[in-house]
């Protein structure tokens, strides 16, 4: 499930609250310290949305590698039990960090993601320094942007479409 359930939650509403965790001091947030130093994970992806705000109105836009090779989001993950009726969750976030250049056009934060040789590190290493500097932005020059159908921000909308460029 997407939004983290920390182990010590009473209640498994908190997870609608946690669906990113800030890099910015990760390793000593309470909810997120425990799964940063043992339960990291790989979130793989083709892209993400970012909204830009333009005057008054929110033009999203779907960011990808230019390679159209999959992305892999830095994530943390935990597993929490309902006390009540022994259910358990298995539950992850995603890690936010500072935007690279070209995200920084369209949004102040971007997901964390880790170049294919940081995957192993991320997920084996317990060296804390190595584990933060990992948390930064990917070269910009690998990623491309453009802006997409405000359909997006629709529950009901899917399918390709919704990454189709917006046409003129």
């Amino acid at each position: 499930r997407w939004g983290l359930i920390p182990f010590w939650a009473k209640d498994k509403s908190i997870g609608y609250r946690m669906i990113n965790a800030r890099a910015d001091g990760i390793a000593d947030k309470p909810a997120f310290r425990q799964p940063f130093r043992q339960q990291r994970c790989l979130i793989p992806a083709d892209g993400f949305y970012e909204w830009r705000h333009d005057g008054g109105r929110k033009q999203p836009y779907y960011i990808h590698r230019k390679d159209n090779q999959p992305l892999v989001f830095a994530g943390l993950w935990s597993r929490w039990e309902d006390r009540e009726n022994r259910e358990i969750i298995e539950s992850c976030t995603i890690i936010t960090g500072e935007p690279n250049e070209l995200v920084a056009q369209i949004h102040n934060r971007m997901p964390v993601i880790l170049d294919y040789a940081g995957c192993d590190a991320w997920l084996e290493n317990d060296d804390r320094a190595l584990l933060e500097r990992l948390l930064s932005p990917i070269p910009a020059q690998l990623l491309a942007a453009y802006p997409v159908s405000t359909a997006v921000n629709k529950p009901s909308q899917g399918g390709p479409g919704l990454i189709e460029p917006l046409r003129d």
